[in-house]
């Protein structure tokens, strides 16, 4: 098949053509632009195209790729809250999707931006580099005995809760599909989110984007945490409002907040903008907090999960190609925009 691959960067491209020339054959076409209604039109006469997660690939978009002859849409993510996949289904476009590329990839990124805020590690290394090797105001906290409520236990979640049980740490857990077995072999708990709120010092969220989840973080939420408590995103960035999280870090509310996600990413996140302001007045406001860490959406940005999801994304491409069912077929009898 012709695959048109958007949004793409040098280590999507290796991974891809790496995995396409030693298990498949497909015809590979990079473009470095998202996937929009204004781009569309570059996929005319491919068979399938490849989005990642800020490609906006909506009614429009779709209908556009239907009449220039696409018929896969290949995701190189889990998330397809960017796709309407009811339009797709109407106009007979088959959508996939890599659910697992590595669960570890992503668990380890969140407790690194724990790590890296309890112990202030940005703080000391730009110190240091200044020739500062002072120690005040670089006070931790010891993980162990500390209660961590994990909002999420698909595969990620429950890399990240096993991780945080070896720091020692009590772990509540919180999913609206509870497997009581593995909390209990896991010497864990699951609780409803009011209780995961009121007892967690570190929350770290998990979770797909739904309606129901989309601002699951807002100002009644953070109020009802513990003063203090830690934030740690790396799943999608519309579970926080922004708002309140920038409400909740003045007043103290928050104690630090670990971002790989931030709900209005796509324009920003992915690309340099280093000889440029931002023009996004809250993703400003949140780094200018010395207790805020922010990543460009590299939680997932390992070599296993590179090759993973070129693996899985080309096969694919190739089991619809060959008129085979494959697992990783997102529903498009969905009714309405799926988010997940």
């Amino acid at each position: 098949m012709r695959i048109a691959v958007f949004d793409t960067h040098a280590y999507d491209r290796h991974a891809l053509l790496a995995a396409n020339d030693d298990r498949f054959g497909h015809e590979l076409v990079f473009f470095e632009s998202r996937l929009s209604a204004e781009t569309a039109a570059l996929a005319r006469g491919f068979d399938a195209v490849s989005v990642f997660v800020n490609d906006c690939v909506d009614r429009a978009v779709l209908t556009t790729l239907q009449a220039g002859g696409t018929r896969v849409i290949a995701l190189r993510c889990a998330g397809f809250d960017n796709v309407d996949v009811a339009a797709a289904g109407e106009l007979g476009l088959a959508v996939v999707r890599v659910p697992e590329y590595s669960p570890h990839a992503v668990a380890e990124h969140a407790v690194a931006l724990l790590l890296c805020l309890n112990r202030k590690l940005h703080r000391a290394y730009a110190r240091v580099r200044e020739g500062n090797f002072g120690l005040d105001g670089l006070v931790g906290y010891d993980l162990h005995g500390k209660t961590v409520g994990v909002a999420g236990t698909g595969k990620i979640g429950r890399v990240m809760a096993t991780i945080m049980r070896g720091f020692g740490c009590r772990v509540l857990l919180h999913d609206a599909r509870p497997d009581t077995a593995w909390a209990w072999a896991l010497g864990a708990e699951y609780v409803d989110w009011e209780r995961l709120m009121a007892e967690a010092e570190i929350i770290s969220l998990h979770l797909p984007l739904t309606p129901a989840t989309r601002h699951l973080v807002d100002a009644e939420a953070i109020a009802r945490m513990k003063p203090g408590v830690v934030l740690v995103n790396t799943s999608r960035g519309g579970l926080v409002d922004t708002r309140a999280l920038i409400d909740g870090l003045k007043r103290g509310q928050v104690g630090a907040a670990g971002l790989d996600v931030y709900e209005r990413e796509a324009g920003v996140f992915f690309e340099d903008h280093s000889d440029a302001a931002l023009e996004d007045d809250e993703l400003a406001r949140l780094l200018t907090f010395p207790n805020v860490l922010v990543t460009g959406h590299q939680a997932f940005l390992t070599a296993t999960a590179l090759a993973n999801i070129a693996e899985t994304t080309l096969a694919n491409v190739t089991a619809v190609a060959a008129g085979a069912p494959s697992p990783n077929a997102v529903d498009t009898a969905l009714p309405g925009p799926a988010r997940v």
